[in-house]
């Protein structure tokens, strides 16, 4: 079997993809550290935790959500936990399993920081793109996922 290189044009775009993927999480995590004392993984967990019913979910189901090992969200949980941000109770439902739960303090922090992570959003991604594109990326991004996300587990969580 031969090796199909690169064209030029997809070369071009395999390079910038990288370089998006390289540059982007760093301008995030810069902004929310320093107006929310937060890294992007922090504030994706209580993201997530917001949205959910109650702000509350399975350990488990937040790894999904977040892409993370649970031994990683873990240590985040902990962190923010600290912070009196999240709580963990056990699950009502499942007395083996953990629940994570936004505190009122983690909803008013994550309601102080979205401004600004949105404006950051809008910044360096949004306010670049012309609503055409806007579509395109959600085009490509979706397609993309399918390959790196066969079974969904983070396609599902903004499809809407």
């Amino acid at each position: 079997m031969s090796t199909r290189w690169l064209d030029d044009a997809e070369m071009t775009a395999w390079v910038r993809l990288a370089a998006v993927l390289e540059l982007l999480p760093g301008v995030l995590d810069s902004q929310l550290r320093r107006d929310a004392e937060l890294t992007h993984y922090e504030y994706y967990v209580m993201a997530m935790l917001s949205e959910a019913p109650k702000r509350t979910l399975r350990m488990t189901a937040l790894a999904q959500r977040t892409n993370a090992t649970l031994p990683r969200l873990s240590h985040v949980v902990k962190r923010l936990e600290d912070r009196g941000i999240v709580e963990r109770f056990p699950c009502p439902e499942d007395a083996r399993a953990t629940n994570a739960r936004l505190t009122a303090e983690g909803w008013k922090k994550i309601r102080a920081t979205a401004p600004g992570h949105v404006a950051t959003v809008r910044r360096h991604v949004i306010d670049v793109l012309t609503p055409e594109q806007i579509s395109q990326l959600a085009d490509i991004t979706g397609a993309i996922l399918e390959s790196v996300d066969p079974e969904g587990n983070l396609s599902e969580v903004y499809r809407r």
